[in-house]
C-alpha cells in the first residue's frame, strides 16, 4: 500500500480525519457558548443585575473581525490559484488583524477596570463576570486560530500550500470563519440583551 500525504487520505466516509475533527471541535465551542448565554439570560432574569455601557472598542473589533474574514478568505482563494505572493501577503494581513482583535479586547478589559466592572470576587457584578468570560473564552479560540494560521504561513513559505495541498488552508479558513461568525453572535447578543 502506497504512503499518501496527509492531505489525500480520507476515512471510509469519505469526510478526512481532520475536517471530522475540526467540525466536532467546533460543534462543542457552539455547545459551550450556547450554554454560556443561556446562563447570561437566565441569571439576567435573577436581578441584582447591574446595568453599563460596553466598550465602544466592541464595535471596532467587530469591524476588526470581518476584515480578518475577508482576508483569510483571500489568502484561501490565493492558494486555489497558486498566487503565492497574495496567499502570504493576505495570511499577514489575517495575524495582524487577529493580533489588533486581541490588543481590542485587553483595552476593552482596561475600559471596564476604569468603569469599576471587575471578574468576580468583593464588589463584582454578574453582568461583568458574565461580559470577562464571553470576551475571554472567544479570545482563547482566538489565540488557537492564530497559532493555526502561523502554522499554515510557515507551511506557506515551504510551498507546501497551494491548488493541489489546500486542506491545511481549508480548515484553517473554516475554523478561522467560525471565530468571525461566533464574535458577531456574542456581539449582537451582548447588544441586544445588555
Amino acid at each position: 500500500m502506497a504512503n499518501f500525504p496527509i492531505e489525500d487520505q480520507n476515512s471510509r466516509t469519505g469526510v478526512h480525519p481532520l475536517k471530522f475533527s475540526l467540525w466536532l471541535i467546533i460543534i462543542s465551542i457552539i455547545m459551550m457558548f450556547a450554554a454560556f448565554t443561556s446562563a447570561y439570560i437566565v441569571r439576567r432574569e435573577e436581578g441584582n443585575w447591574l446595568e453599563f455601557n460596553l466598550p465602544n472598542i466592541l464595535l471596532i473589533n467587530t469591524f476588526i473581525i470581518v476584515l480578518s474574514s475577508v482576508s483569510m478568505q483571500l489568502a484561501h482563494n490565493a492558494a486555489k490559484h497558486n498566487n503565492m505572493g497574495k496567499l502570504k501577503l493576505m495570511l499577514l494581513i489575517t495575524l495582524g488583524l487577529g493580533t489588533a482583535f486581541l490588543v481590542g479586547q485587553w483595552y476593552g478589559w482596561a475600559d471596564l477596570v476604569q468603569n469599576n466592572i471587575y471578574f468576580g470576587g468583593t464588589g463584582s457584578n454578574p453582568s461583568g463576570s458574565f461580559l470577562y468570560v464571553l470576551t475571554g473564552v472567544h479570545g482563547f479560540h482566538l489565540v488557537t486560530g492564530l497559532i493555526f494560521v502561523l502554522i499554515v504561513f510557515m507551511s506557506s513559505l515551504k510551498f507546501k500550500i497551494h491548488s493541489k495541498n489546500m486542506l491545511r488552508i481549508q480548515l484553517c479558513t473554516v475554523y478561522w470563519h467560525f471565530l468571525g461568525g461566533l464574535w458577531l453572535y456574542l456581539y449582537i447578543f451582548l447588544r441586544i440583551n445588555h
